[in-house]
C-alpha cells in the first residue's frame, strides 16, 4: 500500500509528496504521526516547504502548516511552488524580513489567516502564513510580509521611519497605510471568493505616494 506523506529532506527545505488517492484526513494524521516520529531529526530549523502530488485549497495548506506546526519545532517560513524565479525572489524577501526576527523580541510569525473583521496589531515586523482577508487588518510599527493574499487593510511604517514595505503573494487590499501615506482601492466591493495566488507585489513609498511594482531582487536590493 502507498504512503499517504512521504517525507523528503533538502537543504533548507523539507518536501512532502501527498498521496492523492487517500482522504485528506489521513493525510494529516499520517503527516503528524510522521513530524512527530522525526522531531529530534528536524529539530527547531526554519525550512521552506514544497507541496507535491495533489492540488490543494489555501485551507488546506493552512491545516498542513498547523499540523506541522503541532506535531514538531519546525518553523516553516514558506511554502515553495513551481515558479523557481518567483521561489528565489520571495525567499530573499524572506532572508530580509528575517533579519528583523533574529532574537524573538524584533519580529514575529503569525501562522493563519485573518477572518471575520480580525485585527493583528505588533510592534515589530511579522511575517503572516496565511491570507489577510476584506475586513480584517494587520498592523505593523516596522514592515509586513504576507505568504498569501492581502484583501483587507494593512499599515505599515507606524513607527514614523521611513523605508518600511508590504509584500503579498496577492496585492488586492482594500486600503493601505505606509507611514504618512494612505492607499484606497476604487474598488470597494468586497471579494466573496479567494483567488489564486498570482505574482507576488510590494507596496512602498516613493514620491510621497504608495506605489504597487512586482516584487524583482533588484527591487528588494534598495531596502
Amino acid at each position: 500500500m502507498n504512503e499517504a506523506v512521504v517525507l523528503k529532506s533538502y537543504q533548507k527545505g523539507i518536501e512532502i509528496r501527498l498521496n492523492p488517492d487517500v482522504s485528506f484526513d489521513e493525510i494529516l494524521n499520517e503527516l503528524s504521526w510522521k513530524f512527530s516520529q522525526s522531531k529530534a531529526f528536524f529539530g527547531t530549523s526554519r525550512v521552506a516547504i514544497s507541496l507535491e502530488g495533489r492540488k490543494l485549497s489555501s485551507r488546506e495548506e493552512i491545516q498542513i502548516l498547523d499540523t506541522i506546526n503541532q506535531s514538531s519545532d519546525v518553523k516553516v517560513v514558506c511554502i515553495v511552488g513551481k515558479d523557481q524565479e518567483t521561489d528565489k525572489i520571495f525567499m530573499k524577501a524572506l532572508k530580509q524580513m528575517e533579519r528583523h526576527l533574529v532574537g524573538g523580541d524584533e519580529g514575529q510569525f503569525y501562522r493563519g489567516s485573518l477572518k471575520n473583521h480580525e485585527r493583528l496589531e505588533t510592534e515589530t515586523s511579522i511575517i503572516i502564513l496565511g491570507d489577510v482577508h476584506p475586513g480584517c487588518t494587520v498592523v505593523s510599527t516596522r514592515d509586513i510580509l504576507i505568504l498569501g493574499g492581502l484583501y483587507g487593510t494593512a499599515y505599515a511604517g507606524g513607527s514614523g521611519e521611513e523605508g518600511h514595505y508590504i509584500v503579498a503573494l496577492e496585492m488586492e487590499p482594500e486600503s493601505l497605510t505606509i507611514g504618512d501615506f494612505k492607499y484606497q482601492t476604487k474598488n470597494l466591493r468586497k471579494r466573496r471568493l479567494i483567488q489564486p495566488k498570482v505574482q507576488p507585489k510590494i507596496a512602498y513609498v516613493k514620491n510621497k505616494r504608495i506605489v504597487f511594482e512586482p516584487l524583482t531582487k533588484e527591487l528588494l536590493d534598495t531596502f
